[in-house]
């Protein structure tokens, strides 16, 4: 976590000074500011510099190294099993089809958005009951 904050101070410094130097090399070139692409890059090193205060206060109230930042730690010091996500499951694609179908809806005919919606609702119910019934019911 303090490596990560300390990345992105890095940043921080980084598009602040690229700001300043586009806001000078803007007004030597052109004569005015062009304000534009001087606010977005200074704007961008204050985002660095919120991610990095955040990154910063939490590395400093968890009250240690976590095993991902110690270079002597195994991948067993970490966190357990995050999760079990089935890669024979089918679900996944029909509820990422409905939601495709949903946007295309959107765009060509609010109508398919119907249809999106009933084949999306099929789909979270198959996938989260998925290990209720067939084959790998438990």
């Amino acid at each position: 976590m303090k490596a990560n904050a300390n990345i992105f101070w890095v940043i921080t410094a980084f598009f602040l000074v690229v700001g300043a130097g586009y806001g000078t090399w803007s007004v030597i070139y052109d004569g005015r500011l062009e304000w534009a692409g001087t606010i977005a890059l200074v704007l961008t090193g204050f985002l660095g510099a919120l991610i990095a205060f955040y990154l910063a206060k939490v590395h400093r109230a968890q009250g240690g190294e976590l095993p991902e930042d110690r270079l002597d730690a195994n991948i067993d010091d970490g966190d357990p099993e995050l999760g079990f996500y089935s890669p024979w499951s089918w679900w996944p694609i029909c509820l990422a089809g409905s939601a495709a179908l949903f946007f295309l809806g959107l765009g060509a005919g609010f109508w398919l958005c119907f249809i999106a919606v009933g084949v999306g609702i099929v789909s979270i119910v198959g996938w989260v009951y998925e290990y209720y019934r067939g084959l790998f019911a438990r």
